[in-house]
């Protein structure tokens, strides 16, 4: 390993253990984090803006080192999620104080994805140095964990401000392999109100908890019907679009009649029209059946859909630029699709060419000891030369 080569390998490992250090939960303030990667940035000249939650909580970070030189080159866009999901109990390290292990760094977020976001910001100064004759940018988005709430939020700023060519990099964990397509993420939450009363007396009141119970039985019948719908050319594994229930929650006491309920579920479509399917069908039941039953015996009855998150899904594209220029870094010609969801459906939509690689292994993410193996982050450092090499003059 060179020099130069080196001191990237350690200001990596210094970056990455301090975004651990950041306890960026989804749902919690991640300012600080923000603040620090802004910070870095500056220092090499880098412009930005920041777009907010409601509660100027959570930000979203949008950072563009601008070309030394207009070539017609679009620019590279660099993306990734700064919040990590919660910790439980089983660690054999601190999980927000990054611990080398032979050959791995452990922590929560090494591999999801905050050493992607570290190589990143430790090989600024070099993107920084160099004849750039395109843009750079940096995309830093909020509780992606949760649905995908931050990235449409800048989405929407990028959009007004006519960003909208480009090539995305997502650095999800992947190995450093290209991923060109993933199904949607759609969550809700469904809220059930009836009337409490004496268990003795039933005709009196109105389930909440029953109703929703009749709710999850029509969401099992859906998911059979979604099976059916499976595209003939899926790429999917499974290849129909799928729906699981993740809780049902109500009720205080057995001799109680649970005024209130609510419903967790989620889909995946594998097409959009799936969504709409599924959605237009429990909206048709809930109208057409539950709630007339309820409201004949107490008129305040209610029933209320929540949407946690919309992440719509990422489509495979014919001669992809974003794989292509990935594929002419790294040598690998192959696409890979995966289960998980992110942002990079969100770029696409807008006209953004987009693919997700990264390092370290989703395998490892969301666990107790989540780790990334230190060689990932030599072969993140090594794509990003490769960037580099293919955004400045000779």
């Amino acid at each position: 390993m060179s020099t130069e080569n080196n001191i990237l390998y350690e200001n990596s490992i210094k970056i990455l253990s301090d975004l651990i250090s950041f306890k960026t939960i989804s749902g919690q303030d991640n300012t600080k984090l923000i603040d620090y990667c802004d910070e870095i940035l500056k220092k090499i000249g880098a412009t930005s803006f920041r777009t907010f939650d409601e509660e100027k909580k959570r930000v979203n970070l949008f950072a563009t080192l601008k070309a030394k030189k207009i070539n017609g080159k679009i620019p590279i866009i660099l993306s990734g999620h700064t919040d990590v999901v919660p910790v439980s109990k089983g660690w054999s390290t601190d999980p927000f104080k990054a611990t080398i292990k032979d050959d791995k760094l452990y922590g929560r977020g090494a591999c999801d994805m905050k050493g992607f976001i570290a190589c990143v910001l430790a090989f600024a100064p070099t993107f920084s140095k160099s004849n750039l004759d395109r843009d750079i940018h940096f995309s830093f988005t909020f509780d992606e964990e949760t649905a995908c709430i931050g990235a449409p939020i800048l989405i929407k700023e990028l959009k007004k401000r006519g960003i909208n060519k480009g090539i995305c990099i997502v650095g999800e964990p992947t190995n450093m392999k290209i991923i060109d397509a993933h199904k949607g993420c759609f969550e809700y939450t469904t809220y059930f109100e009836g009337l409490a009363g004496h268990s003795s007396q039933p005709h009196k009141g109105v389930s909440a908890v029953e109703y929703a119970a009749r709710y999850v039985n029509k969401l099992i019948e859906l998911r059979e019907k979604l099976k059916s719908r499976a595209p003939d050319n899926s790429i999917f594994d499974p290849p129909y679009s799928t729906l699981q229930i993740g809780g049902i929650f109500g009720g205080i006491a057995h001799n109680v009649i649970a005024d209130k309920c609510h419903v967790n579920w989620e889909t995946r479509p594998v097409v959009k029209e799936d969504g709409k399917y599924l959605n237009s069908e429990l909206d048709k039941y809930v109208n057409e059946i539950l709630l007339p039953e309820m409201q004949k015996v107490y008129p305040k009855s209610s029933i209320n859909k929540k949407i946690i998150g919309e992440i719509i899904g990422f489509d495979r594209v014919k001669n992809s630029e974003a794989c292509e220029f990935v594929s002419s870094i790294t040598g690998d010609n192959s696409r890979e699709v995966v289960s998980f969801g992110t942002e990079a459906g969100l770029f696409q939509e807008i006209g953004i060419s987009t693919a997700v690689c990264g390092p370290g292994s989703i395998e490892q993410a969301h666990k107790i000891d989540e780790f990334i193996k230190l060689e990932e982050i030599n072969k993140c450092l090594n794509f990003l030369d490769g960037v580099k090499d293919n955004s400045s003059l000779n």
